[in-house]
């Protein structure tokens, strides 16, 4: 595993306790017809938060684990900051391991 992938699994790890802590994890696992949207972020039939949780960790962590190539550009965070802006949840924590994600994976930040 070479250094970007074990900066991503923590990050990840960090991810997935941030959403618990602010009571965004389900123990619910959406439909599959949910999760087969192909809509950016699964917008039409999951919340953001599902997205991250049942798609992105999921689809993440297993490129981590596999130690395979990671993708060369992901801009997550601008959805995030948007989506928490209309919430008013306090989120910054989770919206900045966002930034970090994106910074980490974005080759030309």
């Amino acid at each position: 595993m070479n250094d970007k992938h074990r900066q991503l699994a923590a990050i990840l790890v960090s991810l997935e306790q941030q959403m618990r802590d602010m009571m965004l994890w389900s123990e619910t696992m959406p439909s599959i017809a949910a999760l087969s949207s192909r809509e950016p972020f699964a917008i039409d039939t999951l919340s953001f938060e599902q997205w991250l949780q049942f798609i992105f960790l999921p689809r993440l962590q297993h490129l981590v684990e596999n130690k395979a190539k990671l993708p060369e550009n992901c801009a997550v965070s601008p959805m995030a900051e948007e989506y928490f802006r209309e919430r008013g949840e306090n989120s910054r924590e989770l919206i900045e391991m966002l930034v970090a994600i994106d910074r980490l994976l974005t080759t030309n930040i």
